[in-house]
This record gives structure tokens, sequence and C-alpha cells, in this order.
């Protein structure tokens, strides 16, 4: 009996990469525009357990650390003599995070007011879409 080799035809294997490419087409875009929102997503995330960890550092030390002193303050203590309350390891694990575009945040304390804000996609002030500031304010309100 006399076997006979089997392969695709050119017809064939063109419809199967046309239809790979329409499925391409039509999953990448919603997938590229999820990457963001998660990335906003996990920015709320670590200003909330940033924010936690701040609380805690109030409800030892009495207040919240200075503008000046930022989130190091809550690795480091930054002057032993005002904070006497400060725990070895501080209040973070061992380091300040960045969001998730690799920028440092930024820390305000307007008399006790406290504000965190991401710098976004672009790292610069202001933007919109990707590129829009993210605040711990605006995280809240959602």
């Amino acid at each position: 009996m006399k076997r006979m080799k089997r392969a695709f035809s050119l017809i064939e294997i063109m419809i199967v990469i046309i239809i790979l490419g329409l499925l391409a087409a039509l999953v990448l875009p919603n997938l590229i525009g999820q990457s963001e929102q998660a990335k906003k997503k996990l920015v709320c995330i670590q200003m909330k357990n940033i924010k936690d960890a701040l609380k805690s550092f109030k409800l030892q030390n009495g207040s919240y650390p200075t503008t000046e002193e930022g989130i190091q303050a809550l690795v480091t203590n930054p002057d032993p003599e005002k904070y006497k309350s400060y725990p070895d390891g501080g209040y973070l694990d061992g380091k300040v995070p960045h969001d998730p575009w690799k920028n440092p945040y930024i820390y305000t304390n307007d008399d006790g007011n406290i504000e965190i804000i991401s710098l976004g996609a672009d790292g610069k002030e202001g933007g919109t879409k990707e590129n829009a500031d993210i605040t711990l304010s605006s995280c809240e309100a959602q």
C-alpha cells in the first residue's frame, strides 16, 4: 500500500495567516489599554499603602513627616531627636516605592493635609490620558 504525503496548500496557509491577523487586530488594542489601566490601579494601591505607613508614623510620632523629610522618612529616621518612637525597621520594607513607570512619588504635607502624587507615564507635571498625574485624593474618590 502506497502512502501519500499530505501537505498544506498555499491557500490554506494564507487563510490561517489572515485569520490570525484579524484576531490580533481585534485583541491587541484591548490588551494595550488594559496595561495602562492596571498601572493606574497599582498606583492607587501603592499610594494607599504609603498612606497607611504615614498613619502609623503619625500615631507613633505625633505628626506626619514634613514635606522636606518626604516619604524617605518612612524608611529611615530623619531626626532621632524629634522622632524618638521611630521603630528599628521603619514603616516600609526597606525602600521607598516608585510608581509603575519607575518615577518617585511626590509627597507634600500642608499643615497635616498630606498628598501623594504620581506624575504618570511621562514623568512630567500635568498631562492627559496615560500621562495624567494621579493623586492620592483622586484614588480615594474612586
